[in-house]
């Protein structure tokens, strides 16, 4: 039985004193893979170096999804964060 186990999150960036934004998919829990991020372990540059925190209030209502569904979302909410004019990392 296929498994809704994947989720989008969004992990809010301090680049020398500006916000920015990385959006990531992920078939562990968002707190956990932003961990591995923060350790090195298959992590973005984005989030290693200026990884802040977890932004829930922006994904948390979209998990947990199918690995296709998230796929698609993780590229749909870029976008849609792009659209308010932030600035955005990941996301493909």
């Amino acid at each position: 039985m296929i498994e809704r186990r994947h989720s989008v999150y969004v992990v809010l960036l301090n680049i020398k004193g500006r916000e920015a934004y990385y959006v990531g998919l992920t078939g562990r829990t968002p707190e956990e893979r932003f961990k591995q991020h923060k350790a090195g372990y298959k992590a973005s540059k984005w989030v290693k170096k200026y990884g802040d925190r977890l932004v829930p209030e922006l994904y948390e209502h979209l998990n947990p999804m199918f690995y296709e569904d998230a796929v698609d979302m993780e590229c749909q909410l870029s976008a849609e964060l792009k659209q308010r004019g932030w600035e955005v990392y990941g996301g493909h």
